[in-house]
């Protein structure tokens, strides 16, 4: 049998792309570099950095000076006797440098540590949003892909159940057919340009979704090659992931360090009723040509090596009272951490059984498609020779239609369902965007 002018039309709705266009992996390489989101962790990331250099300076020498240069005048009167007047100008100069190194500082060296594992985890806090701007391109991607598709579709519904209409309205006018038929038909078509309206409305709005991380309005996207194929998780059991979610998760792995910091944040309070001793250290040399009772120059020189140890008494409770919040902190950055592994859990068995699910449901689709494809077929024939109604080859229509849709949705649940556990896990990483992006394209 000739392939008829809907079953084209639906093949070229979906599976066959522009040769010209931009792929997923040159719209998120352009998402890299424009989008705003992913430049803030960056420049969060840089920020963090200088965490380890601030927090070791408590710990290294302290080294400062003081200058000070001084012209002075002065007048003196002999109490009693204001005969006796002694008016004089003079000059000072001085110059101190000091220093001191901390020997014993509990909280500088607590306060170390708290850096260097804020540092570690800003590392994972960049890799979290890697991962988040590879899964908003590509769901962004395949919404404007599927807006497309509904877009197409709908076209070429309205094309179908045009021309249905006319046979209809030219039965009518021959005698062998009702006006119920024709007003069936026209019904239809008036819906499916309504479908239309909104499948363009929609396109537009998936294609600025799109414009807000690559900061341009994308050009034609390529599309899904025919054949394309599913796979299933290796190893294609849930336990697996789910144990690879608790340890591996980068959720999981920032409310870890968060606990480790909070936990160093009690033993930083704790200090604060030690205490301190620091090495110090000064030199001052002093310049004076004269002074209020006499015009004699003067010099002088000091030096000073010795320890200084401040011992805290009493504070008012202020330390206890550190003490207390760093615990209650510390609790809240326990909770939080599971509730991080209950939904790295969550997500990697929605990712794992979306995956499977969304594999089934192409298979199903794609089956479900050749039969909706066949019915429409001999619905047709049945209505040239009169065992069908009109109204019975718009139906079958329309169930095609939305099967294809669904084929569709069902391709892009896939990829993004295989993102999805890959993050769950922590391994999303850019290969397997590249991975999908030579699948979709041959």
């Amino acid at each position: 049998m000739k392939p008829s002018r809907l079953a084209v039309a639906l093949s070229l709705a979906f599976v066959v792309g522009t040769a010209a266009g931009e792929d997923l992996v040159q719209i998120y390489r352009e998402a890299q570099r424009n989008d705003p989101t992913l430049a803030a962790a960056r420049a969060s990331w840089l920020a963090t950095q200088e965490r380890v250099p601030q927090a070791r300076a408590g710990l290294l020498p302290n080294v400062g000076a003081t200058a000070a240069v001084n012209a002075n005048e002065g007048r003196a009167t002999l109490y009693g006797d204001p005969r006796i007047v002694n008016d004089n100008v003079y000059a000072a100069s001085s110059l101190q440098i000091s220093a001191s190194q901390p020997l014993f500082r509990p909280q500088n060296v607590v306060a170390l540590s708290q850096a260097q594992r804020q540092v570690e985890q800003a590392d994972y806090t960049l890799a979290q949003q890697q991962q988040d701007l590879i899964l908003r391109v590509t769901i962004a991607y395949f919404d404007v892909l599927l807006a497309q598709v509904n877009v197409e579709l709908a076209e070429a519904q309205k094309a179908a159940v045009s021309e249905q209409l006319a046979q209809a309205r030219r039965n009518f006018e021959v005698g062998v057919a009702t006006i119920t038929d024709t007003n069936e038909a026209q019904a239809r078509y008036d819906a499916i340009v309504a479908q239309e309206i909104n499948a363009r409305n929609d396109l537009d709005n998936r294609r600025t979704a799109l414009r807000a991380i690559i900061g341009r309005m994308p050009g034609e996207l390529k599309r899904a090659r025919p054949g394309f194929q599913t796979t299933l998780p290796e190893p294609n059991v849930l336990e697996h992931w789910l144990d690879r979610a608790l340890t591996d998760n980068l959720s999981v792995r920032i409310s870890g360090y968060n606990l480790d910091v909070a936990t160093l944040e009690i033993a930083r309070a704790r200090a604060a009723h030690l205490p301190t001793v620091d090495l110090v250290a000064s030199a001052a040399h002093a310049l004076g040509s004269g002074s209020l009772s006499t015009n004699a120059n003067s010099q002088s020189r000091s030096t000073l090596l010795g320890l200084a140890v401040s011992v805290p008494i009493y504070q008012g409770g202020f330390v206890d009272s550190r003490v207390r919040e760093a615990i209650a902190l510390q609790d809240t950055a326990r909770q939080n951490l599971e509730g991080a592994r209950r939904s790295a859990v969550s997500n990697a068995q929605n990712g794992f059984t979306g995956v499977n699910s969304a594999a089934a449901s192409v298979t199903a689709f794609e089956q479900a498609l050749r039969s909706a494809q066949t019915a429409l077929e001999s619905n047709r024939l049945g209505l040239e020779v009169g065992v069908r109604t009109n109204l019975d080859v718009l139906n079958v229509t329309q169930q095609l239609f939305q099967t294809q849709r669904d084929l569709a949705q069902s391709y892009f649940n896939y990829l993004i369902s295989l993102l999805r556990l890959k993050a769950a896990v922590g391994a999303l990483t850019e290969q397997d965007l590249e991975d999908i992006n030579r699948r979709l394209q041959g």
